[in-house]
């Protein structure tokens, strides 16, 4: 399974209406509960949260990747949203967030699938160009191609 298994343009929103953190995952957890990736919003945002308190899943240059693994998820699947404003959020470089993207993993994929789609993401985070574009790029079909042109390098 890779990136191209767990987006679709109906899961991506570049032009959020959310001012907060809480704001933010709900928003995108509404996505995926139209897309029926989520059966039980109640029971995946609780699992969202109880991982946000381990630690901020805050990355850095104004991103974020909050996940659940959650008994609330049918299938895994990723969201993307991006807000016109920062939100206040702990990253590692101190940057507030302006481009979220929250995972939704299925039980059964928690571990080894979990580690492999956060590796492909993580992977292409680390290009700033890829970060620029993420945070620029207007069409949700280019913000996919983004993401995994980066995994296909890494698997060649």
């Amino acid at each position: 399974m890779d990136i191209t298994d767990v987006i679709n343009v109906n899961n991506i929103k570049l032009n959020m209406a959310a001012k907060s953190k809480e704001e933010a995952i709900e928003e995108l957890t509404d996505l995926l509960v139209n897309s029926g990736a989520v059966v039980n919003k109640d029971d995946f945002l609780k699992d969202v949260w109880l991982r946000e308190e381990q630690g901020s899943t805050g990355f850095e240059n104004h991103i974020a990747i909050p996940h659940g693994k959650s008994s609330g998820v049918a299938h895994t699947a990723l969201a993307i949203g991006r807000t016109q404003h920062e939100i206040p959020w702990e990253t590692m470089d101190g940057s507030d967030v302006r481009c979220i993207i929250l995972f939704a993993v299925c039980l059964v994929d928690k571990n080894d699938t979990h580690i492999r789609l956060l590796s492909q993401v993580s992977g292409s985070l680390a290009d700033e160009e890829i970060i620029a574009k993420l945070l620029q790029e207007n069409e949700p079909q280019k913000i996919i191609a983004l993401l995994t042109s980066e995994a296909e390098g890494a698997k060649s």
